[in-house]
Parts: structure tokens; C-alpha cells; sequence
């Protein structure tokens, strides 16, 4: 009987009080089902305003799999990834958004399509994009196609936040992004040297509840200044030799625990 994949999922927060205890409830479940409990959770705080840190760490008291990581100032997408991405211990990364745009069960669809094809890296994509309104399907689609253009591999949904990843392809790309552009810069870069990326199509759940601030006028303002600056080594990345340590001033909150051993 083959072993199951360990698991870390990374969720990036800031200001999700209305969603992440039900967010990591759902995770949960879906993790000790396709893991066989050998996972970990690690949750980092953008510098939330909200009662969201307080809230993760009462679950953290209770499941010590889970861990909280905090930035002292806000420093955006980009960057909360890049310190959960430093912190994981597991064979495998699942990227989440605490909205859950997607329903965490369908890990066990993507473990087993990284088995079958034994791809590096699953990118999940939004099968029906219509319930996210125009404007941004607009946008969405205007990005995926300038991403495609300028490095040369189409993607369907590339900021779709979706995406299951071998330890190994994080220790391999140096990711610089701070903002946005940082899932195109993994895709591209993980491409550009060498490793499998295969696509899966997932169900799309729009956001209900808190306020998202993804596609503001900022935020696409600085994936272009990013994309700008960064586009000589997304098309000619260099493969990083050994994991980098957590960039900034993230910090483990004492109430979460490292996740047990194998």
C-alpha cells in the first residue's frame, strides 16, 4: 500500500475573522482524509486589524498541527506566501485563500492527478468564472492572456489560488515578488526550469462574506511594476540551491506548536 503524500497547506489572512475558523474546519477535515493526519497548517497573518489572529490561535490551542505566523505590518500577498512557503515541513504544498474559493476535499483530486501524471506542480482553475462579475473576468482573462504572450505557456487561471506543489519546486525557485504577480512568478519560473505543471479544472466558490481587495486599482497597479522589474528572471530563472530562511518579520505565535513528525 503506497504511503500518502504529507501535506502543508499555507493560508494567507488578513482581516478574514468572517471566514477562517470555517476555513480551517473544512481544511481540516479534508487534510485527515487524504493524509492520514500527517499535515500541517500554517496560517500567516498580514497584519490583520480584525480578531483573525485571535481566532487561529484558540484553533491552534485545541490542533497542534496548526501554526500561526504574523507579520507586524501588512505586507501583501506576495509576501505572506513567501514566509508560509519558508515554513512548511511536508512532501507537498497546498496554497488557500481563508475565503475557500474552492472546496478543500477536492485536495484528494490533486494528490491523485499528481500521482497519475507525476507532475511537480497542480494549478487549479475556475471551471465558471461568471458569478465574479464582469469586470473582473475581464481582468482575469486580459492577465492570463498577457502571461501567456509574453513567457510563452498559456494558463487558463494563473492567480487562481489553487495550487499543489512539491517541497521541492518551492526550495528550487527564488520567489521576489511582493504583491500579486507572485503566483504567475512561480508558475513561470517553476516552468522555465523544467519542472511538470499540469492544470486541473475545479468548482468556484465567489466570496460571501468580508471584502476582498485582490483586484483593486493597487494591487494591479503594483503586479505591473513587479512584472516590469521581474520579467528578465521569470524568463531566465536561476535554480536555487537550498531553502532560503522566512524573509521579514514573521513571528510563531507560542500557542502553535510544530507540527508532529512522521
Amino acid at each position: 500500500m503506497r504511503h500518502p503524500l504529507s501535506v502543508s497547506l499555507v493560508i494567507p489572512m488578513f482581516n478574514e475573522e468572517e471566514n477562517i475558523e470555517h476555513a480551517l474546519a473544512c481544511a481540516v477535515e479534508a487534510l485527515e482524509r487524504y493524509s492520514s493526519e500527517d499535515y500541517e497548517i500554517v496560517v500567516v497573518d498580514d497584519a490583520s486589524k480584525d480578531r483573525s489572529a485571535e481566532l487561529v490561535e484558540r484553533e491552534a490551542a485545541v490542533n497542534p498541527r496548526i501554526r500561526l505566523l504574523r507579520h507586524e505590518v501588512n505586507r501583501k500577498l506576495g509576501a505572506s506566501l513567501k514566509t508560509g512557503f519558508a515554513a512548511v515541513t511536508k512532501d507537498v504544498v497546498l496554497y488557500m485563500d481563508a475565503d475557500l474559493p474552492f472546496d478543500p476535499d477536492v485536495i484528494g483530486r490533486a494528490l491523485q492527478a499528481m500521482r497519475v501524471t507525476r507532475a511537480d506542480l497542480i494549478a487549479g482553475y475556475r471551471l465558471d468564472r461568471t458569478a465574479e462579475g464582469l469586470r473582473r473576468t475581464i481582468y482575469s482573462y486580459f492577465y492570463n492572456t498577457l502571461i501567456g504572450l509574453l513567457f510563452g505557456w498559456p494558463h487558463r487561471d494563473i492567480n487562481f489560488s489553487f495550487k499543489l506543489i512539491r517541497r521541492e519546486v518551492l526550495e528550487a525557485v527564488e520567489l521576489k515578488s511582493e504583491g500579486s504577480l507572485i503566483d504567475a512568478e512561480l508558475i513561470v519560473k517553476a516552468k522555465n526550469l523544467g519542472f511538470t505543471i499540469q492544470q486541473l479544472g475545479l468548482d468556484y466558490f465567489p466570496r460571501t462574506r468580508g471584502r476582498s481587495t485582490l483586484s483593486s486599482p493597487g494591487v494591479i497597479l503594483k503586479i505591473f511594476r513587479e512584472l516590469v522589474t521581474l520579467f528578465p528572471e521569470m524568463r531566465h530563472p536561476k535554480r536555487r540551491d537550498r531553502p532560503a530562511p522566512a524573509e521579514g518579520s514573521a513571528t510563531s505565535e507560542p500557542a502553535s506548536a510544530p507540527s508532529p513528525g512522521r
